[in-house]
């Protein structure tokens, strides 16, 4: 197996929501990885490689920091879900159907994400992906500094209830799928959201969701191993946290295989 062949096979492919082609060309300090095929393109080059092996380890070059840069955005996401991160209800309805309901504003699920996202080199930012007369489009995209980045979008048309005008309506609609978005991106969740009418499950305590996600940075072994380990009363409250626990210890497990 040539080395070119060798640098393709050790990078570990994941499955990202959305993929963007962005270099992470140097290590830490500045210096080109030694086991980089930026360094096997400057060792070819001196002994002489003609121009299309170059273009050849160029493109592998590119291919090789974009992996490296997934993988670092992946290290970045599965420390990022291992913060228990609450999202505070912040508005209560006071009138309609849904009088007394209380729910998150935008402002709340920034708050609560934002300085754990900051703590990893993650950062989140909208943009109006669709904007026609009777359908708004929000992506939602979140960045890592080593260059990867991953997107979700969501639509829907104006929200003209209430006694909204028509700019109303549309600012309305476009807050709303910028929160959704920004959930989904961050894959956390509001207590109760979901339940389809039915009582949510008992909110576990901050101290066992801390727990169970420093459990889940060590695989899926550890966190295997973690929940059997609770009380059935412990699974129960930790089942809001099921969707973000298997995605932190695939995540880990991932980090390890490229590791070794």
């Amino acid at each position: 197996m040539n080395a070119t062949t060798t640098a393709e096979a050790a990078v570990l492919d994941l499955e990202p929501i959305e993929r963007t082609a962005q270099p992470l060309a140097l290590q830490g300090t500045g210096a080109i990885a030694a086991n980089s095929p930026a360094a096997m393109m400057m060792q070819a080059m001196s002994q002489g490689a003609d121009l299309a092996q170059i273009e050849k380890m160029m493109d592998l070059q590119d291919r090789w920091e974009r992996k490296e840069a997934e993988k670092a955005y992946n290290a970045a996401f599965a420390a990022f879900k291992a913060e228990a991160v609450r999202i505070v209800k912040g508005r209560k309805v006071t009138d309609g159907p849904l009088r007394g309901k209380e729910y998150a504003e935008l402002h709340d699920v920034v708050d609560a994400v934002t300085p754990a996202l900051s703590r990893h080199g993650l950062s989140t930012a909208w943009k109006l992906t669709r904007d026609e007369k009777d359908w708004l489009e929000v992506t939602c995209t979140l960045k890592h500094v080593g260059g990867h980045s991953e997107s979700v979008s969501m639509g829907g048309p104006p929200d003209a209830g209430g006694a909204k005008n028509a700019l109303q309506a549309r600012a309305s609609t476009k807050s709303y799928l910028e929160r959704y978005t920004l959930k989904a991106i961050c894959g956390v969740a509001e207590g109760g959201d979901d339940t389809d009418g039915n009582p949510p499950a008992p909110r576990a305590p901050l101290e066992l969701i801390a727990a169970a996600r420093d459990a889940a940075m060590g695989g899926w072994k550890s966190l295997a191993a973690f929940m059997k380990q609770r009380t059935q009363e412990e699974r129960t409250q930790l089942q809001s946290e099921e969707h973000a626990l298997k995605k932190a210890a695939k995540a880990a497990d991932a980090a390890k295989e490229q590791q070794q």
